[in-house]
């Protein structure tokens, strides 16, 4: 019978994972890429048990191709040439932006989302994949000059999560995201090629994980059309209106369509990083169930992917971490409620 890891196996966990940021050799982002891979990948398909988990190599590479997607486009407004490109290794441009790059050129797809339909498509994530498994994957548990396994089993096409580490990926998302993603800023900031690309600007971290204010003003257009003027949790009429994520980004750090609603800015500002009570769950299941083609379609629109399958796990997992970890979930301004997992999963 599966059951969760223990504290003890948790701490191990976080301990190895806290030694391969510190003692692991990142030449290039492509680790950092894996790890947030992995962690997503594990609250989209894994099991809050010590159940083990395969993934392919190919599912890896199409979460590389998201994560890489927009870090593929040149970082200024001034042409696409290559020198605009951001690096992302000590080498060479790193060959996976260079593909995406390639296939950008190509193919007139304006997201990741978008690439998914052009006959293209499936040699481009075969070509990551080869990469993603000869690289990151391959190198990703050497720690302090020796190897620690504790990740996963590889195989010629797939890993398998060892024992309990697709609970604790799941259960520490949230912490391996802001490291990931701390770091991986961090190394792009240090590369000497990367200095006059980047000039005096400080917005390399919104750049490389967050959507743009025109996606966002696209999405809000959207929803208006969809829902109205209206706040999605208070319900009153406001001619300010922003986007709000569900399942809030310090959370989950990932825009998918489904997980955006329109808030008035009061709401907005309370709801915060929180999430919402059982009332605002309950609508949101709802809302995005009913809606689901338009709310695809508003997404192709604003080059934002989604997939109201994964959206709805999201949820799940984020539901579920919060419950366990005994938070107060949001009504609306200044009032909360507590929630139990057999009246919010029925």
């Amino acid at each position: 019978m599966s059951c969760a890891p223990s504290a003890e196996e948790q701490l191990d966990f976080l301990t190895k994972i806290q030694r391969l940021f510190n003692e692991s050799d990142f030449s290039s982002t492509y680790k950092y890429a894996l790890l947030i891979s992995l962690a997503d990948l594990a609250i989209e398909l894994g099991k809050d048990d010590d159940s083990l988990l395969k993934l392919s190599n190919r599912q890896i590479a199409e979460r590389f191709i998201e994560l890489y997607w927009q870090q593929a486009a040149p970082y200024k407004d001034s042409g696409s040439n290559e020198s605009t490109i951001l690096f992302q290794n000590n080498g060479t441009q790193a060959a996976i932006i260079k593909a995406i790059n390639e296939f950008r050129q190509q193919n007139n797809c304006n997201s990741s989302q978008a690439a998914r339909g052009s006959k293209n498509y499936k040699k481009l994530v075969t070509a990551v994949a080869a990469t993603v498994a000869k690289q990151p994957i391959n190198y990703l548990q050497n720690v302090g000059g020796g190897n620690l396994p504790f990740l996963y089993e590889r195989n010629p096409s797939s890993i398998i999560l060892k024992k309990g580490v697709a609970y604790c990926l799941r259960r520490f998302q949230p912490l391996i995201q802001q490291l990931a993603r701390s770091r991986w800023t961090d190394f792009i900031k240090k590369n000497t090629k990367n200095i006059p690309i980047l000039g005096e600007k400080d917005d390399l971290n919104s750049f490389l994980f967050e959507t743009s204010r025109k996606t966002l003003a696209l999405v809000c257009k959207g929803l208006k059309e969809l829902y109205g003027n209206k706040c999605f949790y208070c319900n009153k009429s406001s001619s300010e209106l922003e986007v709000d994520h569900f399942i809030p980004f310090s959370l989950y750090p990932r825009d998918l369509m489904h997980n955006f609603v329109l808030a008035c800015s009061k709401c907005n500002r309370s709801k915060s990083d929180t999430l919402g009570a059982k009332i605002h769950f309950d609508r949101w299941v709802k809302f995005t169930t009913n809606n689901s083609e338009a709310i695809s379609k508003i997404g192709e629109r604003a080059a934002v992917s989604s997939n109201l399958e994964i959206s709805l796990a999201i949820a799940k997992w984020g539901y579920e971490l919060a419950i366990n970890n005994n938070v107060n979930f949001w009504i609306n301004s200044g009032h909360y409620e507590k929630l139990n997992i057999s009246n919010l999963f029925r």
